[in-house]
Formats: structure tokens, sequence, C-alpha cells
């Protein structure tokens, strides 16, 4: 069974109807890298080396509708307590947003943009890992959706928390 569909031609919003916001990626480039290997390994470790991870994204307006978000990952692998390796990537993407809310657009620049980033900053540090002479360095996903609720709720309890010990007596 076969389904024909007709198509109705696109016309511009009637005025005074609600325009829904466009977002769009515009670029995505390395803004920063680094690799230090302070520790010559000489024999394969006994032990499981240590991962710490360090995640914050920047946030710029650098013009009309355009966000510039930036993806900075710190990656420090130690192997007891010595570092092995320690890589630095700063991930930017340079996004076009328009009609949406100021607090639709923080979640946007706070969670999906940070989505879209951070598979190009992981692929980068994978492959510096490797080029340092260590195993692939595959990290696991990362929910910005959470994290961004996350410090929301924070957010929100230091504003309470504020507001209670403010009292003037």
């Amino acid at each position: 069974m076969t389904t024909d569909t007709e198509e109705k031609p696109q016309t511009a919003p009637e005025a005074g109807a609600e325009s829904k916001g466009q977002f769009a990626l515009q670029r995505i480039y390395l803004k920063d890298m680094s690799f230090e290997s302070p520790m010559v390994i000489t024999e394969r470790p006994t032990t499981k080396p240590t991962l710490a991870q360090d995640l914050h994204t920047k946030v710029d307006k650098v013009g009309d509708n355009h966000y510039e978000v930036v993806l900075h990952l710190t990656i420090t692998v130690k192997q007891d307590e010595n570092v092995m390796f320690l890589v630095e990537v700063h991930q930017a993407g340079l996004f076009y947003i328009t009609g949406l809310e100021q607090e639709q657009i923080k979640h946007v620049v706070s969670s999906t943009c940070p989505s879209i980033l951070f598979p190009y900053a992981r692929e980068t540090i994978d492959s510096l890992a490797v080029r340092g002479g260590f195993q692939p360095l595959m990290l696991p996903p990362v929910n910005f959706d959470a994290l961004y609720a996350k410090s929301r709720a924070d957010a929100a309890k230091a504003d309470g928390q504020a507001g209670n010990s403010s009292e003037v007596h």
C-alpha cells in the first residue's frame, strides 16, 4: 500500500505569528591543545593507571546571534603518583542561534553545543595519547543535559542559601 503526499509550498509567516527558533552549526575547530608526557615508561605498568578529567565550557557572544562555545577538557593519567601524560584540548564551535528566549539559549550553549563538540575533542585526545606512545584512550560519553541541570540546581540552592543568610537584624 502506498500513500501519496502532497507537499505544500512554504510561505512566509503571517504578521503576528510566532517565529520558531533557529540553531545552526557554522564551524567546528580546534582552538588549542597540548600534550605532556613527563614520565619515561621503560616497562609495562603493573597496576592500572588512574585517569582524572576536568571539563568545562566557555561561551562568548561574538556577533548578532553567533556564539562561540569552547569545550575545555584536561585529562591527567597517573601511574601511582607519577603523571604518565596530560592532555589539554580546547575544542570550539561557532553556532548561530536566533528566536529563542534567553533561558533557552543558556540551555543550548551549555548542553547541546558541548554535546556536539565532545566527540571531536574525544577523538583528538585519543589520537594524541596514541601518538605519545600510549594505549588508545576512549573517554566515555558525557551527559551535558545532566551537568546543566545539576549546575542550575546548585545555583538555585546557592541563591536560596544567600537569601536566608542575608536577613537584617
